[in-house]
């Protein structure tokens, strides 16, 4: 992994989310980021809630820290409010909810109450440390979010929009950022939420709920726009389902909801008489009616987005906005905000979920608690590019850790290998390509990727069926070259996390199929040589060769598990799927040959 960090004089504070999905562990020193990472890589199980052990273990070492040399620990929100919420919750909803309530009153009481004392259990196993000595304290949910956008943007002076399902009371809030300090202005609470509003829909569409609201967002473009059956739809979840205030706020009905005390996230019969078809089983053929619901409640999200963003404005007076939480993933809406004109410019945390509340709770204790002092603004990216999780060396990936057919060559100058990765790319080969620290977030962005040619009609749909094995509706992203990506996207800014889905120029709409969702979007990456040198040379090697300065750019992993965090994992994905080459650092592995040697 990537070498120890000489500690300087700085606090040491150590973030962690966990408990509820998407746990994760991250270390800042002195205010820096310097490390950060999902438990998911680690386990392999995806969206895991479990308490992130490894993350932790690889935090400390990549800052060569003890956990008594810590000087705080913070976790990502309060459970003392949260179980409140949950018992006022249960109270309003009586008798509903009782079987709910039973399930989850042991939990809560024994893990969740306590929580404490079972945070200090876990941290033993990872080493000694003076309880008195290292605090443990416990920013809001809410407030954790808006750190992880505000502090590692570069502005002295920011409107912050939160939006997610729910922290402990609050499901979206606006906040001002001002030097080193959040101001709390506004927040929306429990059970009214625009997250929880769109998981809702994700769970009748038959999607996955906490994972599968990214499927609803890329299903929506093949909606029938402005067609009698989607504004009936919006028309039916105006009226019955959702009341969308001036200001953004909104109110939901909650005879039509379930997941204040039930079991499920919606009453599904009521449901599916207000809609006039049954829920979507998962996994079963996705109709019309489908999309053009998925339509409809995009369209209703974006509403509510532009009309909290332009609260912000009107109760901040802020030039520029900060996004974080789970809905701040949903790139389209994130387009239409850009577009807007309501700020002059928008920074959306890459790790947005609740994985990045991990690193917000850690800067929230830094400059909240401890005081400290933020730095001057300044253009540097203070995220590094996302790129904060594991790195691996030459001798951490041997033969042996590969499997025991393992084949590659390896190429002494750079530039020879990524002319030759950018040939094979040309002649529609795909690769697997893995470089550096793991990227922190949902999304990969060059270093745990699969690349692919843009330009081929074929290419989205050998990479869903053929790689990904996933549903064929799902688009792909491109990666482009920084100083190239306003020729051919609507987009005048750089756009690293892949936050923002903004139009194909018209000019360039039949050229790029497999980036090109079917309304000529596309959720775009650009690429630098100072966030990311190799990236960016093999983009070069490509442009030089096809004129061309993009590739596709998707996660390096199948479908249902967490991107590839080692090269073991890489390898076997590599191995189990029809990716042609996989390059790890200057090696380069051909399936060719892989296959000739297993034989």
């Amino acid at each position: 992994m990537n070498g120890p960090f000489e500690l300087g004089m700085g606090k040491i504070i150590l973030g962690i989310s966990a408990y509820y999905h998407d746990s994760a562990a991250a270390i800042i020193v002195d205010g820096q980021i310097m490390a950060a990472a999902q438990e998911e890589r680690f386990t392999r199980d995806k969206h895991t809630s479990v308490f992130p052990v490894q993350s932790i273990r690889y935090c400390l070492e990549a800052v060569n820290c003890q956990l008594s040399e810590l000087d705080a620990i913070a976790f990502y929100d309060k459970p003392l409010l949260k179980f409140e919420r949950l018992l006022q919750t249960y109270y309003a909803f009586a008798p509903r909810g009782l079987l709910s309530f039973l399930k989850a009153m042991p939990v809560w009481m024994d893990e969740k109450l306590f929580l404490r004392n079972r945070i200090y259990k876990e941290l033993k196993l990872l080493g000694a440390f003076d309880q008195k000595q290292v605090k443990l304290l416990f920013p809001e949910h809410h407030l954790s979010h808006a750190a992880s956008a505000f502090y590692p943007s570069t502005f002295e002076r920011a409107a912050i929009l939160t939006l997610d399902g729910v922290g402990e009371w609050s499901t979206a809030s606006i906040a001002l950022g001002e030097g080193a300090q959040i101001k709390l202005i506004k927040q929306m609470n429990f059970p009214h939420s625009l997250g929880l509003l769109y998981s809702a829909f994700t769970y009748f569409l038959g999607f996955r709920v906490n994972s599968g609201e990214y499927k609803v967002m890329g299903l929506a473009p093949y909606g029938n726009v402005g067609s009698e059956q989607v504004q009936r739809y919006v028309a039916l979840i105006k009226r019955h389902l959702v009341d969308i205030k001036a200001d953004g706020s909104i109110w939901l009905d909650q005879s039509y909801f379930n997941y204040s005390t039930g079991l499920r996230m919606v009453r599904v019969r009521k449901w599916e008489r207000l809609l006039g078809f049954p829920k979507r089983k998962p996994e079963s053929e996705i109709r019309q009616e489908h999309k053009d619901l998925a339509l409809a409640i995009q369209q209703l999200t974006e509403e509510i987005v532009l009309r909290m963003a332009a609260t912000a404005k009107k109760e901040t007076g802020a030039s520029r906005l900060c996004l974080a939480g789970g809905v701040a993933l949903n790139g389209v809406a994130n387009g239409k905000l850009l577009h807007s004109g309501l700020f002059d410019d928008v920074f959306v945390q890459a790790a947005a979920g609740d994985a990045g509340g991990a690193l917000g709770a850690a800067l929230a204790v830094n400059y909240l608690y401890f005081n400290e002092v933020r730095g001057p603004a300044s253009s540097d990216d203070l995220m590094q590019g996302a790129y904060l999780g594991p790195a691996f060396s030459e001798r951490d990936f041997p033969k042996k850790q590969m499997l025991a057919t393992a084949v590659a060559g390896y190429y002494e100058d750079f530039t020879e290998l990524v002319d030759f990765i950018a040939e094979q790319i040309a002649k529609g080969k795909i690769i697997g390509w893995f470089q550096g620290r793991m990227e922190y977030g949902p999304r990969a962005l060059g270093n745990r990727s699969i690349l692919a040619d843009p330009r081929r009609k074929d290419m989205q749909e050998q990479l869903n069926r053929k790689v990904k094995r996933r549903e064929g509706f799902r688009p792909f992203a491109p990666a482009v070259l920084e100083e190239q990506a306003s020729e051919y996207f609507v987009l005048d800014r750089s756009s690293p996390y892949m936050s923002f889905v903004v139009p194909l120029q018209e000019k360039y709409r039949g050229d790029f199929p497999a980036i090109t969702h079917v309304d000529y979007s596309a959720r775009v990456q650009t690429v630098s040589d100072r966030a990311n040198p190799r990236f960016s040379a093999l983009l070069k090697a490509f442009a030089k060769k096809t004129a061309c300065p993009m590739l596709v750019n998707t996660s390096f992993n199948l479908r249902g598990e967490p991107i590839v965090a080692s090269p073991a994992d890489a390898y076997r994905c590599f191995m189990e799927t029809e990716i042609d080459f996989l390059v790890i650092g200057d090696y380069v592995y051909d399936k060719k040959e892989q296959q000739r040697e297993k034989t």
